[in-house]
């Protein structure tokens, strides 16, 4: 099973935008929820956003909804996480996942999910 790549963070002032995108072979891509998870330094590792499957059903933390967007490209075995009005409490290293089972369409706990990225940092200045 192939390893998961992200990419695309950096530093990027308040109120600016980022797109991750999270390269994902080796595997059918196209059958398996993603998501994507934070960590913040001196934080527990968090839940951001999971897309289903299909791309049909994606689902946010309250912290993040309304500024940032899931989406999928099963042709490409991509995920993209498109940061919108960044805050300097966004600062973090983004992680994507592969989720644990076939077909669920929103799993939200670490647990649930069984691959993950090396993660890509993010930076957001005031």
């Amino acid at each position: 099973q192939g390893q998961l790549v992200e990419s695309g963070g950096g530093l990027v002032q308040a109120g600016g935008s980022l797109r991750l995108s999270c390269a994902a072979p080796g595997f059918t891509f196209s059958t398996y929820a993603m998501g994507w998870f934070r960590q913040a330094p001196g934080r527990e590792r968090e839940f951001v956003a999971v897309i289903n499957w299909s791309g049909g059903r994606t689902y946010y933390a309250d912290s993040v909804k309304g500024r940032f967007t899931i989406s999928r490209d099963n042709a490409k075995n991509t995920v993209y996480l498109q940061m919108n009005g960044l805050k300097p409490e966004d600062t973090a290293v983004y992680h994507c996942a592969k989720d644990r089972i076939v077909g669920r369409i929103a799993p939200k706990e670490e647990s649930d999910f069984g691959s993950w990225g090396q993660g890509t940092q993010v930076i957001v200045s005031s």
